[in-house]
């Protein structure tokens, strides 16, 4: 290969190929795996990665083959809760949907993707099954818990009211989400459950108003590890909020991208 091909070679970044994986819904007796439109549009539009649905409900017989083509992953939110026993608790909320596949698929994901390295962003359902895989625990019913707000959505309201800024967010002082998107922003607020006791590893990265952790992030464990309890995904393109974290997080696949590359390059 001449010297002019190796330089161009160089010079030719991929888009980063991205995990979702996919949750259970059952449409008129059959069993569907879904994604929601909301989620992956920001991750191609403002990640500018190239994103991979994963089904849950086959096992984690093909979880390493997926993560060897994968350079960052995207745990989204969705309408199930995390079941309760997979951090010591008793069900407080038997009329709330599980999805039991992805618990055991998204659990051995998230350890495994942090062995190899990867950026992992996680959304709502996704923050809580972050903080369950590293050893935390959840607020079943955070509305109930002496001393938090309601931060559920009003189900009457229509579908853009309910996304609307509810609630103020206060990343930590000096830290690199307060560098980004400054000493307070507003958000949405759609969940009935929040974190407890943070996993090994995690660490509170900004709070509410009424001191509930709304976003974690793990120095000692990855590069990239950051997720977050509202939802960034909603509209994104019209919320400069929104545009900077998925941006943040495309940055953080595309220098995996560049790892790989060098790696490759120097074998």
């Amino acid at each position: 290969m001449s010297n002019s091909n190796i330089g161009n070679k160089k010079q030719t970044l991929r888009k980063p190929v991205v995990l979702m994986s996919m949750g259970s819904q059952e449409r008129k007796g059959h069993d569907y795996q879904v994604m929601t439109h909301k989620y992956i549009v920001p991750l191609v539009e403002q990640s500018d990665c190239v994103p991979v649905l994963v089904p849950t409900c086959c096992g984690i017989e093909d979880l390493e083959q997926y993560l060897d083509m994968a350079d960052g992953v995207y745990l989204t939110g969705a309408g199930s809760n995390i079941d309760p026993t997979l951090y010591g608790q008793e069900n407080e909320t038997p009329g709330k949907g599980q999805d039991k596949d992805r618990d055991n698929f998204d659990i051995p994901l998230i350890k495994a993707a942090i062995a190899r390295g990867l950026p992992i962003f996680g959304i709502c359902r996704g923050m809580q099954e972050i903080n369950v895989a590293l050893g935390g625990d959840i607020y079943q019913k955070v509305y109930a818990e002496p001393g938090f707000n309601d931060h559920r959505e009003n189900p009457e309201d229509p579908v853009d009211v309910q996304y609307s800024p509810a609630h103020g967010v206060r990343p930590i002082q000096g830290s690199w989400l307060q560098q980004l998107l400054g000493d307070e922003i507003r958000v949405n607020s759609l969940h009935g459950q929040g974190l407890k006791n943070l996993g090994k590893g995690i660490e509170a990265i900004a709070h509410a108003e009424d001191g509930l952790v709304e976003a974690i992030h793990a120095p000692t464990l990855s590069p990239f590890l950051f997720a977050v309890q509202w939802h960034p995904e909603w509209q994104a393109a019209k919320n400069p909020d929104s545009v900077k974290i998925f941006q943040a997080f495309g940055d953080a696949c595309r220098a995996q991208v560049k790892k790989k590359q060098a790696r490759a390059l120097a074998a």
